[in-house]
């Protein structure tokens, strides 16, 4: 529920605070006087297009707040906590400035907010209809959703879209496996020959290294074979090691009578001794590397030469040869498992598509039932609309294949007897189509009394009783909710819980508009003037209180 509307230099509003009540909120005033840009300031405020230039001439800045009533189920409240914006009450306060350069800010709850986020709020915060109205009843896209919410079909439209989603990815993934397929089968020969001429080469990881350096290492082993056997033999026997044996075992003698002082030099020629070994054993290693056969050179030259002439024809390193074989060999199995595969897929899509088929029938059989219901609750509606004679259908037509089913839904109307049903909003008049708007709101609003309906001079076009009746079912649509209404209609003003009316003067050469919150004199003056104009008799009085006296 709105509960008020703060505006302040938005066109020809100063400022205007205005607090509203549950149940029918009627606002009256002449044309011009600022009732539409109410709307507009709430529209503003509420994240909708409008107007491009809002910021009245001398203020750099306009502002709108709007606070609202939540009940503790109310859809606002999952908007807000997947956006991550304050939650805490029952009240939401939405805050929107339009600066004079054009730029906009939103807050919701004092944070800071997209325009993506207020839009999402505002849809459950409140509706909009009039009798030019494209957001709602008028829009035919819009029909399908209406008549699933009369319905009540939530849970089988679910079903619905679930098994849509799964028939498209079974689709989806068969479309790709017979693409692969048909790619794989077009190199299928080359494929062949490339893998089994990777598969008697064998390529091996890190064997392009292994080889090159064993290569290299041979081809300078002769070059260096002969310093590394001088090498050896200085450090071996007839060199270093004998002489350093003879060395420990001269001191180790003479140990006993140097009271000590040559422990640490022979500690140390120890562990010279050991680590002499260790190089005397790499040294060896090396001469055993370095001893080869040449035919082993050829061998290995062979081998490396085979391995980066299959890299350059296939435009890789010889590192990735091993991956290279493996992804040809995995597309080799793909495809002689492939034919097997596509069956289960074709089976997925035929089985998918049978649920998908089977959940949009029953979601259609109880959309056609919910149909007639519809109709019958509207012949209901539009008799005390002055309507007996006008009909209203709700035509089912095939749709192509969706998530939504497989049906189109329009609603129809023919307001002459005889005369073929049409598009709503190309058969009714004026006056006609403000009653249809009316009683499919009353017949689609159901249980959900948590959104805030405004309807703007929906009652253009029709007077007297027809007038008094469409009052009454605004009256019974505000029951237990909010209705907001923007009448030139004095019937429909007096069956108003709470009545506001809209003016305007001339402040300092400046045109200002005020809304007043009337009481019953002014109330009782306001509806007369709406019966008699500017000059408000006794008789106009009578016939006000007359209305009133009515409407109670």
């Amino acid at each position: 529920m709105l509960r008020a509307l703060d505006i302040r230099n938005m066109l020809i509003i100063d400022h205007l605070e205005l607090a509203f009540q549950p149940g029918l909120n009627v606002l009256t005033g002449e044309t011009g006087a600022g009732k539409s840009i109410l709307l507009d300031s709430l529209g503003f405020v509420l994240g909708w297009r409008g107007r491009a230039e809002l910021v009245r001439a001398d203020a750099d800045q306009g502002e709108v707040v709007a606070e609202f009533a939540l009940g503790p189920n109310h859809a606002a409240h999952a908007i807000l906590q997947e956006a991550g914006l304050p939650d805490e009450d029952d009240t939401l306060i939405l805050r929107r400035v339009n600066t004079r350069d054009g730029r906009k800010t939103a807050w919701v709850n004092d944070r800071r907010c997209s325009g993506e986020v207020l839009r999402a709020l505002s849809e459950t915060l409140v509706e909009l209809h009039g009798q030019h109205d494209d957001r709602g009843l008028l829009n035919t896209r819009g029909h399908r959703t209406l008549l699933d919410s009369f319905a009540g079909s939530a849970a089988l439209l679910a079903d619905v879209r679930t098994a849509w989603r799964a028939h498209a990815a079974a689709e989806t993934a068969l479309n790709k496996a017979e693409a692969l397929l048909a790619e794989t089968r077009a190199e299928e020969e080359y494929l062949r020959h490339a893998a089994a001429e990777l598969e008697a080469l064998d390529p091996q990881p890190g064997e392009d290294d292994t080889l090159d350096t064993r290569r290299r290492m041979m081809q300078g082993a002769e070059r260096i074979r002969e310093d590394v056997t001088k090498g050896l033999e200085a450090i071996g026997l007839n060199g270093a090691e004998g002489r350093m044996s003879d060395a420990v075992r001269w001191l180790d003698g003479a140990r006993d009578k140097a009271e000590g002082a040559l422990d640490a030099a022979l500690d140390a020629l120890g562990r010279a001794q050991v680590e002499l070994g260790e190089a005397q054993a790499g040294v060896e290693a090396c001469l055993d590397q370095l001893s080869f056969d040449p035919f082993e050179l050829e061998t290995v030259e062979e081998r490396l030469f085979a391995l980066r002439a299959l890299a350059r024809k296939h435009d890789v390193s010889p590192e990735e040869l091993p991956a290279l074989a493996a992804n040809l060999r995995a597309k080799l199995d793909a495809l002689d498992a492939s034919e097997g595969d596509i069956a289960a897929l074709r089976r997925a899509v035929t089985d998918t598509g049978a649920d998908y088929d089977a959940a949009a029938m029953t979601l259609s059989d109880l959309r056609a039932k919910a149909a007639k219901r519809l109709d019958a609750a509207m012949a209901a509606e539009l008799a005390p609309l002055k309507m007996e004679r006008a009909v209203f259908v709700t035509r089912l037509t095939e749709a192509p294949k969706g998530p939504e089913g497989i049906d189109a839904i329009a609603f129809e109307v023919a307001t002459n007897p005889g005369a073929p049903a049409g598009p709503l909003n190309k058969i009714a008049s004026g006056g006609e189509l403000s009653r249809f708007l009316l009683a499919l709101k009353v017949c689609l609003a159901g249980d959900d009394l948590s959104t805030t309906m405004i309807f703007d001079e929906i009652d253009r076009g029709v007077g007297g009783a027809t007038a008094d009746a469409v009052g009454r079912r605004l009256k019974a649509l505000a029951d237990g909710g909010q209705v907001l209404v923007v009448t030139h209609s004095p019937q429909v003003a007096a069956l108003g819980a709470h009545h506001w009316q809209v003016a305007k003067r001339v402040v300092d050469e400046a045109t200002l508009s005020s809304v007043t919150p009337l009481g019953d004199d002014a109330r009782l003056d306001e509806i007369a003037r709406m019966l008699a104009g500017d000059t408000i008799t006794e008789a106009a009085r009578a016939a006000a209180q007359a209305l009133l006296d009515a409407a109670q």
